[in-house]
């Protein structure tokens, strides 16, 4: 575990995931609200899954999926908005990057999350999306 001013960084635990559903609401990512069980198993099954706590409260957190040695996969990452511009989300990041060292990190960012990114010496790339029903 890390600490991060009063926040802990430290795996997921199922016992999270009702903090996590509420984020996801928060921030208007309606595809995994609605797909809540599916959502939920995804956290369940991720080999790189984090939150960063305070008092016992899910400030934050990061879902990735990784082979430990090329790529890490930045599934999800989302800040609490009240706990936003503490520097959680680049501890989370930090903290995952120290445990997976050869990795490079890969995600997708909206408009709104580029400058946090780009801030963070993240550079773009082209990339592609599609689910089985498109």
């Amino acid at each position: 575990m890390e600490s991060v001013n009063a926040f802990i960084i430290r795996r997921y635990e199922e016992r999270d995931f009702p903090a996590i559903h509420e984020l996801n609401k928060a921030e208007g990512w309606n595809n995994l609200v609605e797909k809540h069980e599916d959502t939920k198993e995804a956290w369940k099954h991720s080999n790189a899954a984090f939150v960063a706590e305070m008092e016992g409260a899910v400030a934050g957190c990061l879902r990735g999926l990784t082979d430990g040695h090329i790529t890490f996969y930045i599934a999800e990452l989302l800040i609490h908005p009240e706990w936003r511009g503490q520097g959680i989300g680049k501890q989370l990041l930090s903290h995952v990057h120290s445990l997976y060292p050869k990795t490079r990190f890969e995600l997708l960012a909206s408009q709104t999350s580029r400058s946090f990114y780009e801030a963070l010496g993240y550079r773009a790339f082209y990339g592609f999306r599609k689910t089985i029903e498109e």
